[in-house]
């Protein structure tokens, strides 16, 4: 399983980004699906997860603004956030767990800012 995110970048605090993570396999096939994330000199945390029945689970410092959604027409995962914080800032990196094996992609930078 390859997986593919994009739509990191800039954002000034409040604002919005949509990021999407794309699989190279049906992700219909793929028990879990998410997003962690890692800050510079931190460990990699979870950020949101989704299930193939569309069960989604979300970190404590992100319920209320950050939405995980999927696509299994087009083998994709979205993360939208709003009301994005400095302490949002990290790398943002795709993950999926299939059968016995975890998967990740490589990572998209999100830097929240003024």
């Amino acid at each position: 399983v390859q997986l593919q995110a994009s739509g990191g970048g800039l954002v000034q605090p409040g604002g919005s980004l949509r990021l999407s993570c794309a699989a190279s396999v049906s992700i219909t096939s793929i028990t879990i699906m998410g997003w962690y994330r890692q800050a510079p000199g931190k460990q990699r945390d979870l950020v949101a997860t989704i299930t193939t029945g569309g069960s989604a689970r979300y970190a404590d410092s992100v319920k209320g603004r950050f939405t995980i959604s999927r696509d299994n027409d087009n083998n994709t995962i979205y993360l939208q956030m709003n009301s994005l914080q400095p302490e949002d800032t990290a790398v943002y990196y795709c993950y999926a767990h299939k059968w016995i094996y975890n998967y990740w992609g490589k990572g998209t930078q999100v830097t929240v800012s003024s």
